[in-house]
C-alpha cells in the first residue's frame, strides 16, 4: 500500500468519524428540542392502570391552559416531563385533560394565584409535554407533582408523580413506586423524564 493510498484511507475514516459525530450531536439537540416520547408499552405495562393517589389540600380548579407552568422569574432546576395517556389495552387517548400543580423549587405552593399550575390536552396520539421545575421538598413530603387526568366523557384519575433517588421517598406515606417517572436524567443542564398514564378504560 502506498503512502498516498494510506493518506486517502485515513482521510476517508476521518470523514466518516466527523459525519457520525455530527449525527450524534444533531440527535442530542433534536431530543432536547422535541417532545420526549416514551417507548410503546408492553402488554404487561398497559395491563396495570396508574394508581389513584390523594389529591392533597392545594388543588385549585380553572387553572390556565398552558404547557409551561413556570412563571416569570420562577427559580429552580428546569424539568421537561412528557409521555402519553393510554388505555389498559395500550391505545392512546386523544384530547385527555391533564391538570398539573406542584410546589415551586423551594417547596412552596401558590394558593393565591396559579404559579406552577396549569392544564393541557393530549394530542391525537395521546402525547403530552409539561415544562416546569423540579419541585422542592414540601414539609413532611418527598418531591412530587400532582395531576388529574380525565379522558373525554369519563371519570377523573387523581394521582401524584415521584422522582427516583430521593431519600424522602422511603418515609413518604403516599409514595408508590408505580408512580415513579422514567428516564430521569440531565440533558444540557435540564432534567428530563417521562411517564405514561394508563387509565382503566
Amino acid at each position: 500500500m502506498t503512502e498516498h493510498e494510506l493518506t486517502r484511507r485515513r482521510l476517508l475514516e476521518l470523514g466518516v468519524a466527523i459525519v457520525a459525530g455530527a449525527e450524534v450531536l444533531r440527535a442530542v439537540e433534536d431530543a432536547d428540542a422535541a417532545p420526549l416520547l416514551a417507548a410503546t408499552p408492553t402488554i404487561a405495562d398497559a395491563d396495570d392502570p396508574t394508581p389513584a393517589l390523594t389529591e392533597g389540600p392545594y388543588f385549585k380548579p380553572r387553572s390556565p391552559l398552558r404547557r409551561s407552568i413556570v412563571p416569570g422569574g420562577g427559580a429552580g432546576t428546569g424539568l421537561t416531563l412528557s409521555g402519553r395517556v393510554l388505555t389498559t389495552a395500550g391505545r392512546p387517548v386523544a384530547h385527555a385533560l391533564l391538570d398539573f400543580w406542584q410546589a415551586d423549587g423551594r417547596g412552596v405552593y401558590d394558593n393565591g394565584g396559579y404559579r406552577f399550575r396549569g392544564h393541557q390536552f393530549t394530542d391525537a396520539k395521546g402525547h403530552y409535554r409539561l415544562l416546569t421545575v423540579v419541585p422542592g421538598l414540601y414539609p413532611g413530603r418527598t418531591r412530587h407533582i400532582h395531576v388529574k387526568v380525565q379522558p373525554p366523557h369519563r371519570s377523573v384519575l387523581t394521582t401524584q408523580l415521584f422522582f427516583p433517588g430521593i431519600a424522602r421517598n422511603r418515609s413518604d406515606g403516599i409514595f408508590t413506586p408505580e408512580c415513579l417517572v422514567h428516564g430521569w436524567r440531565t440533558v444540557r443542564g435540564r432534567r428530563v423524564a417521562r411517564f405514561d398514564f394508563v387509565l382503566d378504560i
